[in-house]
């Protein structure tokens, strides 16, 4: 207990504090030099269990979680990753109790309003807010706020936040093929064109019928003529009388065809066309960088539904023992540090094959 008491107020003491921001400016100042992951998500778990080990209460367990998420989201921006995905509540987590829930909602409420009237972290790295999920699960008083963060950080251009509030995967999925379907359902737009076939046809059928009708009508003024025009007029009164009207094949149950191209049937997008981009513009985070780097604290070796779509063949998931508020750059470091390592190890092996192939290639030119 002394021992305890005795370190931290060593590393509180103002000489020790300076030498430590020193040695993290340093660090961060290393991490630049290399590759560094451009998207980056977080499952921020351990809250709980880290309350009550502590033996505080639960709320305060997640009060200090957002603690530990501003010193990784400027240790995350400071060294130029792109863009952060932090897993702040599952829809999962509406299950759990009333004052759990309420309490969570009523930090978020405060924690966001604390980053806007002090976010000097979002203003000085020109960070973006964006909550994905289910916003009409969540009240509206915070919503409101949610959606005044997100509009007063819209013209950050430099950085994202993603905040997953309240997310799962399989909603995500399931949403982006939803609106894939309801897209694809949708008529293409008719596009005009003068020289279509049932234009042609219709225009010389019509053009067909007049001069035979004009035909007619020129014997029909003849005497010698007139005996010969009855038996013909007979045969063809349906058509000379209504010499523009559509043509027998066009009357079909007493219903009249319209053959213009007006009334071409509505085209559809082909389904066939559907592929893993469509459904990838369609998921909340379209248009941002691939997920190179996913990791979760607590131990639990699980994702939980989350970025399950987004997490590819070269996405790195770390699980790491440490609890989430107790997460910083001591425990972020290691991470990287091997991301970049794998990361420069894939290069070389790629220059590698590349340089194979160029000297196949010259060898068989020669």
């Amino acid at each position: 207990m002394h021992l305890s008491q005795l370190r931290r107020w060593i590393l509180q003491s103002p000489p020790v504090e300076w030498a430590i921001l020193q040695l993290r400016e340093l660090l961060i100042g290393a991490l630049r030099q290399g590759p560094i992951p451009q998207h980056v998500a977080f499952v921020m778990d351990g809250n709980r269990r880290f309350a009550k080990s502590h033996r505080i209460e639960t709320v305060e367990g997640h009060n200090l979680g957002f603690e530990a998420l501003a010193r990784v989201l400027e240790v995350c921006y400071k060294s130029g990753v792109k863009v952060v995905t932090v897993y702040a509540f599952s829809i999962e987590n509406f299950k759990r109790s009333k004052y759990e829930v309420d309490g969570l909602m009523d930090m978020a409420k405060v924690k966001l309003a604390q980053l806007l009237q002090h976010g000097d972290l979002l203003d000085r790295y020109g960070v973006s807010i964006r909550v994905l999920g289910q916003r009409e699960l969540i009240k509206p008083d915070l919503l409101a706020d949610i959606e005044r963060a997100t509009k007063m950080t819209s013209r950050n251009g430099n950085a994202i936040l993603n905040v997953c509030f309240p997310y799962t995967s399989h909603d995500e999925i399931t949403t982006a093929i939803r609106n894939t379907v309801v897209d694809y359902s949708k008529p293409l737009p008719i596009q005009q064109r003068t020289f279509s076939e049932s234009h042609i046809k219709h225009t010389l059928r019509s053009r067909h019928l007049s001069v035979a009708a004009e035909k007619i009508r020129e014997r029909s003024r003849s005497p010698s003529s007139r005996g010969a025009s009855d038996v013909e007029d007979s045969t063809s009164s349906s058509t000379t009388l209504h010499p523009d009207s559509p043509p027998e094949d066009t009357m079909m149950s007493g219903k009249e065809v319209d053959v213009s191209e007006d009334a071409s049937p509505n085209l559809y997008p082909d389904p066939e066309s559907i592929t893993s981009k469509v459904l990838n513009d369609h998921m909340y985070t379209a248009g941002l960088p691939p997920l190179e780097l996913l990791i979760r604290t607590s131990g639990v070796e699980r994702l939980s539904d989350f970025m399950l779509w987004q997490s590819h063949e070269n996405t790195e998931i770390v699980f790491l023992k440490c609890l989430w508020p107790e997460f910083d750059l001591w425990q972020f470091l290691p991470v990287l540090v091997e991301w970049q390592w794998r990361r420069k190890k894939e290069e070389e092996q790629e220059r590698g094959v590349r340089s194979v192939g160029g000297s196949i290639i010259r060898a068989k030119s020669s």
